[in-house]
């Protein structure tokens, strides 16, 4: 069956005059746009209601309803509609008090053909983010229980083995280096697994001493040590039925280990001070991240444990190595952490994600997560920008602008071509441009005031 053909966006143009609005048709139309034109805000809403457009560009100053007025009610249609304003400079804050209202953006009056079109590809780009954030929620929500995202191909083998495993009696050994979601899988392991109903209970074996972390896995009885008063039952009495996860495994004593072994081997243990043997039912998964071989070599891991462990074996890959899921991680935390600091945040920019893409990632999914929940914190728009990111990873770009003139080429070109490519660079943050630039960000509005001047009046121009 062929593929349907792919429908352009809709613009839905708002201007009182026939001019102007013919002028952003034609503009609009040559760039692959469908276009749908309105003259006032009660005709822009009857249009607006028989065919929904992707973006409405209208006047700020009409007769009857004007824009700002047009803009509260389409919204009220359609919350996720990008609106952008046309003005005169006279009527500049009332734009910049519309866009504090939810406007993505302002153009001013005269027009110039390069402005529309980038800003009505931006605005569509953020409007396709928005509806893409919100499928891809939809699909986690669908496909996997918890929070395991992936779909890079290391991931997808990953996952496929680990629903094949999650049902089985056998214990499972995660690897992988810190950071990459061991712990993550584990729950979601024990979460697709019969015994979901049942406890899953998780112990650190690197953060505590032999001592109590012997009691803390099989328990003790009254008198066992000094200050043991009464019986205390311990994580495998807890597991019963459920799963018990070990994480660090590699840390433990010689001495726990064997008593570990023991349990592997037979499902028997003792309560420290104890008499009575005990049996246990709980699933052991273990996790660490250092090479489990060298761990037996080195003799911190017995050989003995180390099969019992290792009967079924789950790498976690680094982050680098599944560089396809960055993007959909990064648009999945900062969901999750504008929601907990309550901030209308709605994806990131395309120079943001190119930086994500491009950095190491020594601390994995949980420096890319405390990297973004920082982005959130200090985020000043609606989308994360570049420079809301980490100073280091700002420098991490994937596609990286590069200028080359010609010999003669006039100054203020390479002047322009550059303050333009920063700009870009940036995300439009004026004042990081100019501090990478050397000058001051009053210099970036003056010249770009001057290049408006330089480019006429009138209607929008369709120079190129």
């Amino acid at each position: 069956m062929p593929d349907r053909p792919v429908q352009p966006p809709l613009i839905l143009v708002v201007d009182d005059e026939d001019a102007n609005r013919l002028a952003l048709e034609r503009i609009l139309v040559r760039e692959g746009y469908d276009v749908r034109h309105a003259e006032d805000g009660r005709q822009a809403m009857q249009r607006l209601r028989e065919e929904p457009p992707h973006l409405l560009l209208t006047d700020l100053k009409m007769p009857g309803m004007d824009g700002l007025e047009l803009m509260r009610a389409a919204r009220a249609v359609d919350p996720d509609l990008e609106v952008v304003l046309l003005t005169a400079f006279g009527t500049v804050e009332t734009a910049v008090e519309a866009m504090k209202e939810g406007a993505f953006d302002f153009l001013t009056k005269p027009l110039k053909r390069a402005e529309i079109v980038r800003t009505a590809r931006k605005a569509l780009e953020k409007r396709a983010l928005v509806t893409e954030n919100r499928a891809l929620r939809d699909e986690l929500a669908r496909a996997l229980p918890g929070e395991v995202i992936g779909r890079a191909p290391t991931m997808r083998v990953l996952l496929e083995e680990a629903r094949q495993v999650a049902g089985a009696q056998a214990s499972v050994l995660l690897t992988g280096e810190s950071g990459t979601g061991k712990g993550l899988l584990a729950r979601w392991l024990h979460k697709v697994s019969p015994r979901r109903d049942r406890p899953m209970v998780t112990v650190n074996c690197g953060a505590l001493p032999e001592n109590l972390l012997e009691s803390e896995l099989f328990g003790y009885e009254a008198g066992a040590f000094t200050g043991a008063k009464g019986r205390k039952e311990g994580r495998f009495d807890l597991a019963q039925g459920g799963t018990l996860f070990l994480d660090e495994v590699t840390e433990m004593s010689p001495a726990v280990q064997v008593k570990l072994l023991r349990v592997l081997q037979d499902g028997e243990y003792e309560r420290v001070g104890g008499t009575r043997t005990l049996r246990t039912d709980a699933r052991i998964l273990a996790a660490t991240n250092r090479d489990p071989e060298l761990a037996v070599r080195e003799g911190r891991l017995r050989e003995d444990l180390y099969y019992r462990l290792n009967v079924i074996r789950l790498e976690v890959p680094p982050l680098r190595a599944r560089r396809d899921d960055i993007p959909l991680l990064a648009r999945h935390f900062v969901a999750r952490h504008a929601e907990r600091n309550r901030r209308a945040i709605s994806g990131l920019s395309d120079e943001a994600l190119d930086a994500l893409c491009a950095w190491d990632w020594p601390g994995n999914v949980r420096e890319l997560e405390n990297a973004l929940e920082r982005a959130v914190v200090l985020c000043r728009g609606e989308v994360v920008e570049l420079s809301d990111l980490p100073p280091a990873m700002r420098q991490a770009r994937t596609r990286p602008a590069v200028l080359s003139f010609a010999p003669g080429t006039p100054l203020k070109d390479v002047e322009r071509a550059m303050i333009e490519a920063t700009l870009e660079q940036c995300g439009g943050d004026k004042a990081l441009a100019a501090s990478l630039l050397g000058i001051t960000a009053r210099t970036i509005y003056r010249r770009e005031a001057e290049w408006r001047e330089e480019e006429g009046t009138g209607a929008p121009r369709e120079e190129g």
